[in-house]
C-alpha cells in the first residue's frame, strides 16, 4: 500500500514523501497514529497546497521577527538596581527583569525567550540574546545601573526653589 507521510517518521522517512508499506503497518499503525494518510491524487494534492500555506506562513513570521529584531538592536534597556558599596549587585539581573522593561517599551516577547549569556553581577553595558524566530536572533543592549545613583542625581538637578519670606 502506498502511503503519503504527514510527519517525519524515523523508520520510513520525511514529510511529503510517499512510501511503500504492508497493508497492515499502514492500517493498524501509520492511519490510526496520524502519522500517514493512503495515497490518492487528492490527498497528495492537497497536502502540496497545505504545505505552500505554511512556507508562505514561515516566510511572512519570518520577516516579521526580522522587522522587530532590527528595532531592538537599536533600542537600548536600562535596568535600575540596588548595589552593594564595591558597585556589585545583589543578585543578578533575570530575563524576567528584562522582559518587564520591554514590555513597558511595548514588546511583546515571551521571557524564555531571552537568553543570557553570561550572569550579570555587576554594573555597566550587556548584551543579550532573544530568540525571536528559528534562526532570527536579536542582540539587545541592557544598560545595568544603580538605583539609588539615578535617585541622587534626580535631586541634585532640582533647583532649590525658596520662596521670599513675607514681611
Amino acid at each position: 500500500m502506498k502511503v503519503l507521510l504527514k510527519k517525519d517518521f524515523d523508520l520510513i522517512g520525511t514529510a511529503g514523501d510517499i512510501k511503500e508499506v504492508k497493508d497492515g503497518y499502514a492500517r493498524n499503525y501509520l492511519i490510526p497514529q496520524g502519522i500517514a494518510t493512503m495515497a490518492s491524487p487528492s490527498s497528495i494534492k492537497s497536502f502540496e497546497e497545505v504545505r505552500r500555506q505554511q512556507g508562505r506562513k514561515i516566510l511572512r513570521e519570518t520577516n516579521d521577527a526580522k522587522i522587530i529584531a532590527s528595532r531592538i538592536e537599536t533600542d537600548l534597556v536600562t535596568i535600575k538596581v540596588k548595589t552593594a558599596e564595591e558597585g556589585k549587585i545583589y543578585g543578578s539581573v533575570t530575563p524576567t527583569m528584562i522582559h518587564d522593561v520591554l514590555v513597558q517599551k511595548g514588546y511583546n516577547i515571551d521571557k524564555k525567550k531571552i537568553s543570557i549569556p553570561e550572569h550579570i553581577k555587576s554594573l555597566g553595558e550587556f548584551v543579550v540574546d532573544i530568540k525571536l524566530y528559528t534562526d532570527v536572533i536579536a542582540k539587545l543592549k541592557v544598560n545595568v545601573e544603580d538605583e539609588e545613583a539615578v535617585i541622587e542625581e534626580a535631586k541634585s538637578e532640582e533647583p532649590a526653589t525658596e520662596e521670599p519670606k513675607a514681611e
